[in-house]
């Protein structure tokens, strides 16, 4: 790829994939299992976090038990997935994708969705050929996205980390890479309020063709 050269990383969940409603719906499916009262979707953004478990324990005042952790992370995986086949691409997302890929330049797909899972959606919208990388998580779901973000930029072999940028919807994916020396922008489309995404410190922005000029401009 070149070590001089410019290099995104999209996340997908609440990124490229417009899936807020199924996660809203997937989690108060999850929520209904310990008589949690349902959550909006502005209290959602507001207080989402990851790793998830700490998102829980804003909600419940206290950590889940492991117990609760299984049961709630099963139900929330069950519904989303059930839900998922029905999302699209965020407005825009294809043609930012394919537009990069025939200028040359290069991109990948860094998500915490199950590896297993999130290939064969990427594959039914389509643009699995648009990306010269795409990695899901492997083992664990309450952890976050930097030791994963690690693994990701070694397989591109090469790739200078201060010429990435990395687009995503949540503070931990800004965490992710200030972690192996990247930048991020962070769309508010997602998981977390503008105001949640503004404490972060890095450039937030409404649109994904604004995260790919602000991307441009900042590496």
């Amino acid at each position: 790829m070149g070590k001089h050269a410019k290099h995104l990383v999209w996340d997908w969940n609440g990124t490229l994939l417009d899936d807020i409603e199924a996660v809203i719906g997937a989690t108060n499916a999850a929520f209904a299992e310990l008589g949690l009262e349902p959550i909006t979707l502005a209290r959602y953004r507001e207080l989402y976090m990851v790793p998830v478990p700490k998102f829980y324990e804003r909600l419940m005042g206290r950590l889940p038990t492991d117990d609760e952790w299984t049961l709630m992370d099963g139900v929330f995986h069950k519904h989303y997935w059930q839900r998922a086949e029905a999302c699209g691409l965020t407005v825009g997302a294809a043609e930012l994708l394919a537009a990069r890929q025939e200028s040359g330049l290069t991109q990948s797909l860094l998500s915490l969705a199950p590896h297993t899972e999130l290939i064969p959606l990427v594959r039914r919208h389509g643009i699995e050929e648009r990306f010269v990388r795409v990695d899901g998580r492997v083992g664990s779901s309450t952890a976050g996205k930097s030791a994963h973000m690690v693994r990701h930029l070694a397989a591109l072999e090469g790739v200078d980390p201060s010429r990435i940028v990395v687009i995503g919807d949540a503070a931990d994916d800004a965490v992710a890479a200030a972690h192996v020396g990247a930048r991020a922008v962070l769309y508010t489309g997602g998981s977390h309020s503008r105001a949640s995404l503004e404490r972060v410190g890095v450039p937030v922005v409404d649109s994904l063709a604004e995260a790919v000029q602000v991307a441009e401009e900042l590496v």
